[in-house]
């Protein structure tokens, strides 16, 4: 089931043609909770739950349970401007169960970065907050005088 144009057929070995498939499927993260056996994933719209299943089961050698597919509507927005309406793709949702002893947990890519960042960012606000405070003491003395009129 390919839409794509492939090269005619040419006399002779060995022949030059590669033949893929349509269909993609890409692991996201879950808005709301799920079991931890339970996998989201988005996938093209052509995709069954049957065609999920064997794509799993085929390529990856996962273990599927069941699939349950949905399809997510777009957002849609209104230009402010112009006052046209315009709406993002929708998006089929798959959702596949593992079985029960099988546990996924979504990657932490960058935990090192993460923390880093979480400390950077504390003193940061740490330092503000001190700023500010020196700030306020300087001026304790003449209230109403605006900001930036400052010794």
């Amino acid at each position: 089931m390919s839409t794509r144009w492939y090269p005619i057929y040419q006399r002779g070995n060995p022949q030059l043609r590669v033949f893929l498939p349509n269909f993609w499927m890409k692991l996201i993260r879950s808005e709301h909770e799920q079991p931890p056996n339970v996998v989201q994933f988005s996938c093209s719209m052509e995709m069954t739950k049957y065609d999920v299943k064997n794509y799993l089961e085929q390529i990856y050698n996962i273990p599927v349970v069941d699939v349950r597919t949905r399809i997510a509507m777009g957002k849609t927005k209104r230009d402010l401007i112009g006052g046209y309406i315009s709406k993002h793709e929708d998006t089929k949702l798959a959702y596949v169960t593992l079985p029960k002893e099988t546990k996924f947990e979504f990657p932490n890519l960058f935990p090192s970065e993460a923390k880093q960042k979480m400390e950077d960012d504390k003193k940061s606000l740490d330092e503000a907050k001190k700023n500010h405070k020196k700030y306020l003491e300087k001026n304790k003395h003449r209230p109403g005088t605006p900001g930036w009129f400052t010794i």
